[in-house]
């Protein structure tokens, strides 16, 4: 078993990147262009490494190998992503590693890439790259090549060593279990052995809603190799586990007019084998909510007509400041309920919630997250 910290202490400890490794300040596959660059460095590894893991590791400055961490990166369709994407697509996997020097709300991510021994690459077109595009690594980049492609295997055994020196031990695992059980004090941690090798723990903030027991506030970690869950204050999961998997449901609270329910978005479940392996499924519940459409037109121009108001600088009214926080909300039921203009209109309204409306942009990152998860489900 792999303790994900210490692999990416050895990956770092090669100090420049190479065809077997990439590190990143940060990934943004929420515009296109940070999606296609991320795209060809994975396209590019799975190239160069066609019978071993490649990496990318993300949180790091590149100058100095500082871990600086990320915000906690929780697409779990990344996969969808890649398949959409690549022709070959190699299987990929986003994992969120915490640091002990890091702040809790911080985390290193670590992309691990495993080819499928066949040339992969771009299936269609995207920002500069073109549909038909191979990418190989030339030391630490990402180049195209158009040539009669032979793949050669030269990082097997240095890959295989990294991977050796971060097995993990029994020391790290019960120092891990009681550095959690004492940081998550206040937010009840418990633990739990899962076929006499796995050990989980969680910790979360209780709270009751319509006689269901949900959390928030939420940390697991995957303590033997160092891979972590998270749900923030503003999320909500329910909890269930039985000898062999462990299970979260997580909730949003979607409405209009301040007419709000909760509906499942997102099972996330943990399934421990008897050969010490493991494997996390997801698998996406949301039905979007549907209203009379007549309703909704007339929603839609009320929050066009208060989103021109915003953009104009003009006072708002108390009312249309309750408005300006359930915006984001609206206009994500609109496009869910097929008003596609919707959807222009609430990444048109991001900078200005973003500078004058904190609240409500705390909603549009909400609602933004959803409908990622709903695209590439």
């Amino acid at each position: 078993m792999i303790n994900k910290r210490l692999l990416i202490k050895n990956l770092l400890a090669h100090n420049d990147e190479n065809s077997f490794y990439d590190k990143k300040r940060k990934i943004n596959i929420s515009e296109k262009e940070g999606k296609a660059k991320f795209l060809k460095h994975i396209c590019a590894l799975s190239n160069s490494n066609p019978k071993n893991n490649s990496y990318i590791v993300v949180g790091v400055q590149d100058e100095d190998n500082k871990i600086i961490g990320v915000d906690f990166f929780d697409d779990s369709k990344i996969q969808n992503l890649i398949n959409a994407y690549l022709e070959n697509p190699p299987i990929v996997q986003y994992e969120n590693i915490p640091f002990p020097h890091l702040p809790d709300h911080k985390v290193v991510g670590l992309v691990t890439i495993r080819a499928i021994e066949k040339l992969t690459s771009l299936r269609k077109n995207i920002w500069k790259y073109y549909g038909g595009s191979v990418f190989f690594r030339d030391g630490s980049m990402s180049m195209p090549k158009v040539f009669d492609i032979k793949i050669e295997d030269v990082n097997s055994k240095i890959v295989a060593a990294i991977e050796a020196h971060a097995q993990n031990n029994i020391q790290y695992t019960l120092d891990a279990v009681f550095e959690f059980m004492e940081k998550r004090q206040d937010f009840n941690p418990q633990y739990k052995v899962f076929k006499e090798y796995f050990v989980v723990c969680w910790s979360g903030l209780k709270k009751m809603i319509k006689n269901e027991t949900l959390y928030s506030r939420v940390d697991i970690e995957l303590i033997n190799e160092q891979v972590r869950l998270f749900f923030s204050t503003l999320d909500e999961v329910s909890i269930s586990y039985n000898n062999d998997s462990f299970e979260i449901v997580e909730y949003v609270s979607l409405g209009l007019q301040n007419s709000f329910e909760y509906l499942e978005l997102e099972q996330t479940i943990i399934k421990f084998d008897d050969n010490a392996n493991y494997q996390i499924d997801t698998q996406l519940l949301f039905k979007p909510p549907q209203f009379n459409k007549r309703s909704l037109y007339h929603i839609l121009n009320a929050n066009n007509a208060l989103l021109e108001k915003i953009k104009k600088g003009l006072k708002l009214t108390k009312n249309e400041l309750v408005d300006v926080n359930n915006l984001p909300a609206t206009y994500l039921i609109c496009y869910l309920n097929n008003f596609n203009d919707a959807l222009d209109k609430l990444h048109e309204a991001k900078p200005y919630l973003k500078t004058h409306h904190k609240a409500a942009y705390v909603a549009y990152k909400e609602a933004v997250r959803i409908l990622r998860k709903v695209k590439y489900s």
